[in-house]
């Protein structure tokens, strides 16, 4: 285990117990939000090492396809101090991505650079999303936001279509642990109109030693100010169920969020993910989400911000939309578990 993975989650944790995945999610986009794709590189290892694999899934958002590539374990190598991940041919990291794959029913090439990296505010005491979560041992899924939005250049081949990034945007985050949370909502946008802006929203009901707790982490980066509202800082949020969709009402001490999604069940993708000692087909995935936000200063209501997202990430996972299966607003509030030294 890398120690210093504690203090900077971006970085490779390595294996911690019999079943254990650790994962990076990449989402890039054109600058005319023409493509839109996500590269998830990663490792999973099984109690029984015949299990154990690398892998690289590859998700194209507007064409809707997903290739799921293995690779054995010892294909996955990582840096101790800084996040750069090798897999087979495939490079990863917060400077870039080199894609060298060449499979009969997939091929990728090129390479893309990552530069004015916007990320979620943190320190030793607080580090990354999670903050002091980070340093409480064996939760079942941690999450990392290692950049919130940057600017993307360069050329990908993608089964001879050759694609040009020049302008876009990319998003970055990271799971690890031994399996998925039982249930989650996960919404990013970082493609707004107005001006630069991004949104991450993760929601989750987690097992904790001999109970469970439900946490979220919402941070919006709006005019070089960032807005967070999580179970850290005990913001609260209200769930309304909108057909298949979802809005979502925060509160912290001093502002108000909206986030309303419009997505089409048509556009989800079935994603593999860990569960119960294998990686199978749990995650169901939206690229070509629609989702508003709207934030408020609460003495006053006054609107700072308000603006929508095109081509944003929606997911809705585990035990499909259970915080919102009743038809009534429902109050999700924060539950705090007692640390816990390492």
């Amino acid at each position: 285990m890398n120690l210093k993975s504690f203090r900077y989650p971006n970085l490779y944790h390595g294996r911690m117990g019999k079943s254990y995945f650790e994962g990076w999610y990449f989402k890039l986009a054109d600058k005319k939000m023409e493509r839109v794709f996500a590269f998830i590189p990663g490792i999973f290892f099984g109690s029984d090492d015949r299990d154990s694999h690398a892998f690289i899934q590859i998700v194209d958002g507007v064409k809707r396809t997903y290739h799921y590539v293995r690779f054995p374990a010892s294909d996955f190598t990582a840096e101790k101090d800084v996040f750069d991940i090798t897999i087979g041919n495939s490079r990863f990291g917060m400077a870039g991505i080199n894609l060298a794959l060449d499979r009969p029913d997939v091929y990728l090439s090129g390479q893309l650079n990552f530069d004015d990296h916007l990320g979620w505010p943190d320190n030793i005491i607080s580090p990354g999303s999670m903050g002091f979560y980070n340093y409480i041992p064996r939760m079942q899924c941690y999450s990392q936001v290692c950049s919130m939005d940057f600017d993307l250049s360069g050329t990908l081949v993608i089964d001879g279509e050759k694609i040009n990034f020049d302008g876009g945007r990319g998003y970055i985050e990271k799971n690890w642990g031994s399996s998925f949370p039982f249930s989650w909502v996960w919404i990013q946008g970082n493609h707004f109109g107005k001006e630069r802006a991004s949104l991450s929203c993760s929601l989750g009901h987690i097992p904790f030693l001999f109970t469970s707790f439900r946490g979220f982490l919402v941070g919006l980066f709006v005019n070089q100010t960032f807005y967070e509202f999580t179970t850290m800082n005990k913001s609260s949020v209200d769930i309304i169920q909108k057909g298949t969709d979802i809005t979502l009402n925060l509160h912290n001490a001093r502002h108000s969020l909206t986030v309303d999604c419009e997505t089409s069940p048509g556009h989800f993708i079935l994603l593999n993910g860990p569960r119960g000692d294998r990686m199978v087909p749990l995650v169901q995935e939206n690229l070509q989400g629609i989702v508003h936000v709207e934030l408020k200063e609460r003495t006053g209501n006054k609107i700072i911000y308000s603006d929508t997202s095109l081509c944003a990430g929606v997911e809705y996972g585990g035990k499909q939309m259970l915080f919102v299966e009743s038809t009534e607003k429902y109050k999700f509030e924060p539950v705090m578990p007692e640390p816990t030294s390492i």
